[in-house]
């Protein structure tokens, strides 16, 4: 008997479910907004005697219906549920459902057609006009508090833009980092600072002629963050990267109508590069290159045919043995070198050659790093000249601009207003260049050593650079040394290349200089700037150590 009273009992109790939310990941992260709001429905559903059954949570905003914890709820109610035996939804507030009223009521008709009951130790929810009233203020006052939080949030980050300081997600290699005076601001964050700085001064220059290089590049770098499983970064992330000029140390946001202002955060590269690299993203297109030219065939591209001087292309040849062999050959039709292979091996035998023989003495390079002191010493000569040329074209830029202020008030015709605006805005960013150049002008970071320690390796010895250098190494060496790609004839090998203007300077200056044994004579002077202007150094194209005397 007593059996059958408790089993009656159990039967009769009422089921429930607990709902749950909070606005964002963040304050599940450092709050326990989740947890107190179970507490407190588990306490009401033991008061009055509910069995929960379960319970569901979400982490976004409310004034969205489709949540994936509401969801999931749903879907419960509907297998759980029925009319005869319906569900009770235990919530700690009106605004937990949610924040808006069209969310509300679709959520409420969606919990009544799942088989739910809502319930809340807040307010008691009733099916009588005064009840639904009531409920509905609630939920419409949930939405203004909402609208509100969210009007006064972006007051705030927009004031902090106007004063200089980024309020949104960080840049690739920036982090956030609380500073005494500041509160959050940007900073470094290496490695990857110093990978977006090459990234975007290469684009800049010219290094990578396209913004597919640029995420080949990007791509290569292990710290780098990448965007797809097999280790790719999407072509949308770099043209991003390259329009921010939240790295020139400038922060801009039309939507709020905040123009650009300087920002107090470290930046990346300068102002004037960030032009030029907007200046290169607007010029025509350039073929990107070739992902296939790889390790093997460095070469691939720089190499031309004699006879033809169409550009020679290379592969793997394999022998009836299996072995294989690099080989390159012209593929003009026409071409009386037409699919005429030449070995690999050979070529890059000249190469190594060719390159050796571009080496110059250890006495000239002594003289080119005093020709470097000495444009050294007078570059730092001019930098005040400099620094005073800037202050005279910023006066007049201000007066060019309180005249057109001053014209912009005298007129009413909307046209002429919007041509002195754009004027404005041209002049407004030629100023900010000046600013920027008049900080570039301040004291050098490094010093001389530093600043030429990586010239001075590459000019004394080229070929040791590419040697031991990766594959993006080896072509900017190829870059820098030669001004027109290479000819290669199969019966003499290598033509005389046309080299750049600093090696052209270098290996000229022999028509000025008698060379002698280094054990016979010694510098006899040091040459005034004049005179170095003036004189060409030699390259040395033996193995015998040589020194130079001016006559």
């Amino acid at each position: 008997m007593q059996k059958a009273v408790n089993t009656k009992l159990k039967s009769a109790t009422t089921k429930a479910v607990i709902y749950c939310r909070v606005s964002g990941a963040k304050q599940v992260r450092e709050g326990d907004g989740l947890g107190s709001q179970e507490n407190r429905c588990r306490e009401y559903a033991k008061y009055k005697g509910y069995d929960v059954l379960d319970v569901f949570t979400d982490d976004m905003s409310g004034k969205n219906s489709a949540r994936p914890g509401m969801q999931s709820m749903l879907g419960y109610l509907h297998m759980t549920a029925s009319k005869a035996d319906p569900i009770v939804v235990v919530i700690d507030d009106i605004s937990r459902l949610a924040r808006g009223l069209t969310a509300h009521l679709e959520l409420r008709t969606s919990l009544a057609a799942a088989g739910g009951k809502l319930e809340s130790p807040s307010i008691e929810f009733g099916e009588d006009s005064d009840s639904i009233l009531v409920e509905n203020l609630l939920a419409s006052v949930a939405q203004h508090q909402r609208e509100k939080n969210g009007e006064q949030t972006s007051n705030r980050m927009r004031g902090r833009m106007m004063n200089g300081y980024w309020v949104f997600a960080k840049a690739l290699g920036y982090k956030f980092e609380k500073r005494q005076g500041h509160g959050k601001l940007l900073v470094r964050d290496e490695p990857i600072a110093s990978i977006v700085i090459e990234a975007l001064e290469g684009y800049a220059s010219g290094r990578f002629e396209t913004q597919a290089e640029v995420r080949r590049f990007l791509e290569s770098m292990p710290a780098f963050p990448k965007d797809l499983p097999n280790g790719q970064i999407r072509q949308q992330k770099v043209s991003k990267m390259l329009q921010r000029i939240l790295y020139a140390g400038y922060i801009e946001y039309e939507p709020w109508g905040i123009s650009r202002r300087k920002a107090h955060h470290e930046p990346l590269i300068s102002l004037e590069t960030f032009e030029r690299i907007q200046e290169r993203a607007k010029a025509r297109n350039i073929a990107p290159a070739r992902q296939d030219i790889n390790a093997d065939f460095p070469l691939r591209g720089t190499l031309v045919c004699t006879s033809c001087s169409g550009s020679m292309t290379a592969c793997w040849s394999r022998s009836s043995t299996g072995k294989r062999y690099p080989y390159y050959w012209c593929m003009t039709k026409g071409c009386d070198l037409h699919r005429k292979s030449i070995s690999g091996k050979k070529i890059d035998s000249a190469f190594d050659s060719l390159l050796q023989s571009v080496q110059p003495t250890k006495g000239i390079i002594d003289l080119t790093t005093a020709m470097f002191k000495d444009a050294w010493s007078q570059r730092e000569d001019q930098v005040k000249a400099v620094r005073d040329d800037i202050h005279k074209q910023m006066k007049d830029l201000d007066k060019q601009l309180d005249g057109l202020l001053d014209r912009i008030v005298e007129t009413s015709n909307p046209t002429v207003i919007a041509a002195y605006e754009k004027k404005i805005m041209k002049l407004e960013t030629e100023k900010q260049i000046l600013l920027d150049k008049l900080d570039q002008k301040a004291k050098p970071n490094h010093t001389f050593e530093q600043m030429f320690e990586l010239s001075m390796a590459f000019i004394s010895n080229p070929w040791n650079i590419w040697k031991n250098g990766t594959l993006a190494l080896r072509k900017t060496v190829l870059r820098l040394l030669f001004a027109v790609p290479l000819s290669y004839s199969r019966e003499n090998g290598f033509r005389t290349p046309q080299v750049t203007v600093p090696f052209e300077f270098l290996g000229s200056f022999t028509e000025k200089c008698k060379l002698v044994r280094s054990e016979r004579l010694e510098l006899s002077r040091v040459l005034p700037h004049s005179d170095l202007n003036a004189a060409r150094l030699p390259f040395r194209h033996d193995r015998t150590p040589w020194m130079v005397r001016i006559v």
